[in-house]
């Protein structure tokens, strides 16, 4: 940490801009980004540096950065946070006299301040995506941006209306945290699908706005985590009863649901292939749902295979998709960056509106290891589940983009980094399976960005079954595999109490480009078994650990990583809440 904000205050946040152009997602081989585009950007944010005259608008009108004396006080806020002279500047032209301060009283103001300042720039970061969609080549990578900029509006708003309330219960500040990691991630994906397609210069400006945003809400964060010891009185979470397993998200009524099968339940409407349903496609049926349910909608697909490419979108909500098997009900798609797509459209389903169910269903992208970044399935919904389902691609099959997820006895198969985003996501009694590569290739199982060090984000994986597939396991030699790679610099990812078969290379975890992140990440291992499971020659990192105690291997749980007692148990989804011993 002391490193990197050395790094951030030489250069403003040009620097942590670079570094992330530099570690772009071409995974098929850790390659060189376009050193074009990393001049450019850094170029276009220094000469509107984060933290001066642009950024530092009080109600009176713009006050120059040298004019401006922070008080001790909002230096203790500013301190921890990654860009903190962009914090200190921000705060001060909203606070009133430094004579007063910030006291522990208002503390709640200051974060409302911080969630407002990045809501501004969200805004004009929308209206400049917008009128660039249509005056460039790369459509359909600004297109992503401005769903991803949207997308983020909705979070901080939701963010300040629960920063407006008089004090916060743990559930809301976990809320808020969420929020706050999810809108940090939106923008680096926002920034990794433009860099993706193109050199980044024509769209320049547009980088810029939106490292903006990333700044403002990477600093609401950090001041949120930071001073959540404030709160310890309003901080106690309720005791919620687990009821056959699972987090409090899930309601009585789910729970049924889950536990009956597909053809005893009463779904709202049923999709059929052969038209002896409502509706042919999922996505007719998805389009008709209602808008901002807060009731549960249960959509029946029959036994077929569905090729479309299916989105569902931020006003359907509370929607559960439910087939007659996952090797019975299949949705199935191709697209692939190397045939133009960015890696967040290639996905066959992409599901964002909040409390996505789904169960006994495949997804399946069948573009093909020589296609590279080609996703099966892309998940931003929070508080979502999936329940005995197949995700099945080669490069880039699961992407748990953003928010809170759970998946269980689902079975997973790929190659690169098929596991790979950034939230706060536990797969539990799960089967994943390593496929045979393409040429010169080595498998992943997981690539976790997280960029932030206060973001709630990790993969953990929990008591899963991990070998090869079938097509893996006469050339498994020939093509290591790995437990993970660090995409971005705090990747976190954990198994636990899983079986790892011998397709696992001892050393366990591979490098992404050279000695990145390897002192930043947090990678564990905790009571694993199986061939795969030795950790006498593991890696060296001094992120890496081997998990010894209980008590630092339960944050990974259930209970303690996604809150799980707290909105599980409403499916019927049986799960584990912590440790099985």
């Amino acid at each position: 940490m002391e490193n990197m904000d050395s790094l951030i205050e030489s250069s403003g946040a040009a620097t942590r801009n670079q570094m992330f152009v530099s570690r772009k997602k071409n995974r098929g081989k850790c390659v060189t980004v376009i050193a074009v585009a990393s001049i450019v950007v850094v170029a276009m944010i220094m000469c509107e540096p984060i933290g001066v005259n642009a950024l530092s608008r009080s109600r009176e009108g713009y006050v120059a950065a040298q004019e401006l004396e922070p008080s001790i006080e909002i230096e203790s806020v500013c301190s921890p946070t990654l860009y903190p002279e962009s914090c200190r500047v921000t705060l001060s032209s909203y606070l009133t006299s430094s004579s007063n301060g910030v006291t522990l009283q208002n503390k709640q103001q200051v974060l409302h301040i911080a969630a407002m300042v990045a809501m501004k720039e969200a805004n004009r970061a929308f209206v400049q995506a917008s009128a660039f969609f249509n005056q460039t080549h790369y459509q359909i990578a600004v297109g992503d941006c401005v769903e991803l900029i949207d997308i983020t509006k909705d979070q901080l708003s939701s963010s300040l209306s629960l920063l407006q309330q008089d004090g916060m219960n743990a559930r809301e500040h976990s809320e808020v945290r969420a929020l706050l990691s999810a809108a940090i991630t939106n923008m680096e994906t926002c920034h990794d699908g433009i860099l993706e397609k193109s050199d980044g210069k024509s769209e320049a400006g547009l980088l810029s706005s939106v490292e903006r945003v990333k700044v403002f809400a990477s600093n609401c964060l950090a001041i949120l985590v930071n001073t959540k010891s404030n709160w310890a009185d309003k901080l106690a979470l309720p005791s919620t009863p687990i009821k056959e397993g699972f987090p409090w998200w899930v309601s009585a009524a789910d729970r049924r649901i889950l536990q009956t099968s597909a053809n005893d339940i009463n779904a709202d409407v049923v999709v059929a292939a052969d038209g002896s349903g409502n509706f042919k496609t999922i996505t007719e049926a998805i389009n008709k749902a209602p808008e901002k349910s807060s009731k549960r909608h249960v959509i029946k697909v029959k036994k077929g295979t569905y090729k479309e490419y299916v989105e569902v979108g931020k006003t359907k909500t509370n929607i559960l998709l439910i087939g007659e098997g996952m090797k019975r009900t299949i949705v199935t798609g191709s697209r692939n960056v190397v045939d133009g797509s960015t890696t967040f459209k290639s996905a066959t389903f992409a599901v964002v509106g909040k409390g996505f169910m789904a169960q006994d269903i495949a997804f399946v992208n069948t573009a093909g290891p020589k296609k590279h970044q080609a996703v099966a399935l892309r998940v931003g919904s929070d508080q979502s589940v999936f329940y005995r389902c197949k995700i099945a691609g080669h490069q880039d099959t699961l992407y748990t983009h953003s928010l809170r997820q759970f998946y269980r006895e689902c079975l997973v198969l790929g190659t690169v980094d098929f596991i790979f985003g950034n939230s706060a996501v536990v797969l539990q009694s799960c089967t994943l399976l390593p496929r045979k590569p393409g040429q010169s290739q080595k498998n992943a199982i997981t690539a976790q960005g997280r960029t932030d060090p206060n973001q709630d984000t990790g993969i953990s994986i929990h008591s899963c079954n991990i070998t090869a597939d079938s097509d893996l396991v006469p050339v498994k030699t020939s093509f290591p595999t790995y437990l993970g790679r660090p995409w971005k610099e705090y990747s976190r990812t954990v198994y636990m109490q899983s079986f790892l078969g011998d397709a696992i290379n001892p050393a366990g975890w591979l490098e992404w480009s050279g000695d990145f992140a390897l002192k930043t990440l947090y990678y564990g291992e905790y009571k694993n078994s199986g061939a795969g499971a030795r950790t006498g020659n593991r890696v060296k990192w001094g992120g890496y650990h081997v998990i010894k105690s209980s008590k630092e291997a339960i944050k990974f749980t259930v209970d303690e990583f996604i809150q799980g007692n707290e909105w599980l148990q409403a499916t019927g989804v049986d799960y584990i809440t912590g440790l099985t011993d």
